[in-house]
């Protein structure tokens, strides 16, 4: 059996590791750099770095950075932002990332999913789908340029499809949770789990290793993702970079996951 991954995501904004609340007001918390670095020697399962500037501003992906960043990695890293050419995502793909990210190109252009599949493989192609709900309808909708933007798009419906296109993994990310740390909406992660076969991973709203290890006993093995908790500490938020020990992962899986085979 796949054992669930725990893993630190990072946004970068103007070059600097940044958090946010409900995808708003992006707080400096540090060099992404020097985090890449602590995580080395915390031994995290994966890491996940998004730009939040680069699509927003049309702009490239930031080659150098990315560079730097996979260079200091020793764990396998995934990086989304600003990829809209499969040369570009090949580029990533020579300075040493595992895998790419996409996020609103893949509602622009559905067929750079396959493109990319057929060069570097399903496992490397993951989709971020940034979900909110609607406060009247209950309805999930996806929304994309770090969520100011509304398309309409029901994300089950779309994660079947990217699926079907090549990804090989789905990140469900809600937009309503993110930066709370009040757990994560584990009514989207149960649909969402349903209808996907491929590995799906779960970000916005973990507070603690008890949120983690609900998800893990509702729902097996998945990707459990979080910003604030692996950046933030204690209930002022002071910035502190921390992960779990080894010890306490093992502990964390394994009791969660035999809860949820039983």
């Amino acid at each position: 059996m796949l054992r669930p991954r725990i893993i630190p995501c990072l946004l970068v904004h103007k070059n600097g590791l940044v958090k946010t609340v409900n995808f708003k007001n992006p707080k400096y918390v540090g060099d992404p750099i020097n985090a890449v670095r602590i995580f080395n020697e915390k031994e995290v399962d994966e890491l996940m770095v998004l730009d939040i500037d680069a699509t927003s501003n049309h702009n490239e992906p930031d080659y150098k950075m990315i560079g730097h960043l996979a260079s200091e990695c020793r764990m396998p890293l995934c990086y989304g932002g600003g990829i809209k050419t499969s040369e570009q995502a090949e580029r990533i793909f020579s300075l040493g990332v595992e895998k790419v990210a996409l996020s609103s190109i893949a509602i622009e252009k559905p067929q750079l999913i396959s493109e990319i599949a057929n060069i570097v493989g399903n496992q490397s192609v993951v989709i971020v789908i940034d979900v909110k709900k609607h406060a009247f309808t209950g309805k999930y909708e996806i929304r994309t340029h770090n969520g100011l933007m509304s398309t309409g798009l029901n994300p089950f419906e779309f994660a079947e499809k990217m699926e079907k296109l090549g990804a090989g993994e789905i990140v469900i990310n809600s937009i309503d949770n993110d930066g709370v740390m009040k757990g994560y909406d584990l009514s989207l992660v149960e649909r969402m789990k349903k209808l996907v076969n491929v590995p799906l991973t779960v970000l916005g709203g973990a507070g603690s290793l008890e949120d983690i290890g609900e998800l893990i006993k509702l729902h097996g093995t998945l990707g459990a993702a979080a910003g604030s908790l692996f950046v933030f500490k204690g209930k002022f938020k002071a910035v502190l970079i921390n992960y779990p020990t080894r010890d306490e992962r093992d502990r964390l899986v394994k009791d969660n996951l035999l809860a949820n085979i039983m």
